[in-house]
Parts: C-alpha cells; sequence; structure tokens
C-alpha cells in the first residue's frame, strides 16, 4: 500500500506522519503503543509528572518505541524525573507551555528527538533558538490547554519561518485534526506531519472514563470553550496566556465568568471536582477534548483512526485535495 512519505517518516522511521499527542491522564502506555504499532509515532502524557504512573505507563508501551510529554513548567519543579523517563530510551520527548532550553541538551544526550509545542511565533523563535528537532504549531480548536492562535494561518507561518531560519527543523500541526482531510490540509500548508489529539482521545485505549467518551460523542464543534475554570479548581497556577478547551456542561455553566467567586470557594469546589472526576462524571467535572468534536462519531481503535486518518490523506491529495484540473 501508498504512503505519505516526509520528513517525519523518515527521521522518525514511522510509516505515517502522525504523532499522537501526550495527553496528560488519557495518554497512557496502551494509546502510544497501539499508535506506534499503527505506524505513527505514539507519545505518553507525562503531565504533571508521576514518577509512578509514568513507570506503570512506560511498562505498559510493551516494550514499542513510543515518547514522551510533559509540561514544561512543572517539570521545571521536580527535573529528576527527565533522568528517570530517559532511562526508558524514548525515541523523543515533547516540552510544552514552558521554556526548554534547560532540558534540551540533556534530552540530546540521551539520545531523544525534542519537540517543542508552541502557540505563537515568539514560543517557535525560543523553540529553535533551544535546539529543538521539531517544532509542534498548535492552534486553538485543540483540546486542552494552549492560546489564541488559530491553526490554518500559525502553521504556514510557521513553515515559512522555519524554511528562513532553521531548514532542518521540522514542523507538525496540531489543533482540529481529525481525519484525513486535516492531515492532508496540514501537509499542504507546510507541515511535516501532525500532532493528533482529540481523535486519539477518542479512542479505545485512552485512558478515558466511559462518560467523557459518550459526552464527545453527543458534541460537535460548538461544544466547547476556552477556560481557566479546571486550574483554579485544582489550584494550578498556570502562566499567563493559556487557557484550557473543554467541553461546555454544568461545571463550565456554574463557574465560567464567576472565577473569582471560584477563587474563594475552592476549599468546597476543589474536593467536589475531584469527587466528579473520580467517578468519570461528564457533567461536573472538565471533559478535555477539542473543536475537532464534530468530526468524531465513534470510539475506536487507535489503529483503526490512524490507518483512515492516512489512507483519507493520501486520496485527498491524489485528487489534488478536491480540485478539478480543467
Amino acid at each position: 500500500m501508498p504512503t505519505l512519505a516526509t520528513r517525519l517518516t523518515q527521521v522518525f522511521g514511522t510509516r505515517h506522519p502522525i504523532v499522537s499527542a501526550p495527553m496528560a491522564f488519557a495518554g497512557g502506555g496502551a494509546l502510544a503503543a497501539a499508535v506506534s504499532r499503527a505506524g505513527g509515532l505514539g507519545l505518553i502524557g507525562g503531565g504533571y509528572g508521576d514518577r509512578t504512573w509514568l513507570e506503570e505507563q512506560f511498562g505498559a508501551a510493551s516494550g514499542e518505541r513510543v515518547g514522551v510529554g510533559f509540561i514544561t513548567w512543572s517539570l521545571q519543579k521536580t527535573p529528576s524525573l527527565l533522568e528517570d523517563v530517559l532511562a526508558q530510551r524514548p525515541a523523543a520527548v515533547m516540552l510544552s507551555f514552558g521554556d526548554p532550553a534547560p532540558f534540551v541538551g540533556t534530552i540530546h544526550n540521551a539520545g531523544a528527538k525534542v519537540l517543542c509545542q508552541c502557540q505563537d511565533m515568539r514560543h517557535i523563535k525560543a523553540a529553535v533558538d533551544a535546539g529543538a528537532d521539531v517544532v509542534v504549531a498548535q492552534g486553538s480548536e485543540a483540546g486542552g490547554h494552549g492560546a489564541s492562535r488559530g491553526t490554518l494561518t500559525l502553521v504556514p507561518e510557521a513553515a515559512d519561518f522555519l524554511a528562513a531560519h532553521a531548514a532542518n527543523t521540522l514542523l507538525l500541526a496540531a489543533g482540529g485534526i481529525a481525519d484525513g482531510r486535516g492531515l492532508a490540509a496540514a501537509l499542504m500548508l507546510g507541515a511535516d506531519g501532525v500532532l493528533v489529539g482529540t481523535r486519539l482521545w477518542a479512542s479505545n485505549e485512552a485512558l478515558v472514563p466511559r462518560g467523557h467518551h459518550n459526552a464527545i460523542l453527543q458534541a460537535n464543534g460548538d461544544s466547547t470553550l476556552r477556560t481557566c475554570t479546571p486550574d483554579i479548581v485544582r489550584q494550578l497556577r498556570w502562566p499567563g496566556g493559556f487557557t484550557a478547551r473543554i467541553r461546555r456542561n454544568a461545571f463550565t455553566e456554574r463557574w465560567h465568568g464567576r472565577e473569582d467567586e471560584l477563587e474563594r470557594s475552592v476549599a468546597v469546589e476543589g474536593p467536589r471536582y475531584q469527587e466528579a472526576r473520580a467517578l468519570g462524571d461528564a457533567d461536573n467535572t472538565a471533559v478535555w477534548f477539542g473543536e475537532g468534536a464534530g468530526l468524531i462519531h465513534a470510539i475506536e481503535p487507535a489503529s483503526v483512526v490512524i490507518e483512515r486518518m492516512a489512507a483519507e490523506a493520501l486520496a485527498r491529495l491524489e485528487q489534488h485535495g478536491g480540485a478539478t484540473l480543467v
């Protein structure tokens, strides 16, 4: 079968130019391994950093070639976590939401590639200066934390910048990419591949409660919003400029726009939120998916998602992106 060969597939030795987003709490070892077996590159979501959980998830990856991702500002609080992870010999380490420079040398010395997730041109320039092998241009459509730039304009602007200033640095597009059309579009915009979150969040292998999966199947692209309410209720001090895209539900209806009141009530609301999360309650806790929800109609194995996305993208590109030559 023909495949989409790009610089990404050549550098990482994958069949498809698809990387799974290292989604905190959802992107475990089973999902990362399934993506890698299907021909992509799977990343374990290291999130805020939990040694025991990370060790368990690398074990769940069953020896597959996978990588890992961290929330950089949190990793800076416990940098020894990086050494623990590098002992697992990951193919790549992705750093998001903070200065990557202190970690790049250590990662390269361990033989892994560095991916830096970026939300604007300032972040991209900093990633290049730090020595990133791959820049991930993340648009606001993405689920989870991000900023305000849209994927459609950020990706080609990033591609132009890299072509002029860092021609060997690879580019991934992220945000709202949930099928082969999105992959084909990303390649046409100048990306070497895509980072996929929401579509793989809605997979059998993701560590997502059934009620949350049911919620995405009932959602469309209008069903989410950007908000800082889950960070307030969890007492996570995120840097300015970043908000979370989550599902609109009873929790957001109650607290979005009333952030000061939530801050004052966190002693009561924090435990209430954590209890709802433990129960898999999709109404009273954050449900972490993006605008790609409207393109998702089934919870499927990750391998099915990856293979279909690649095949659809190839078909679209072969058809000249839907245009007719006359």
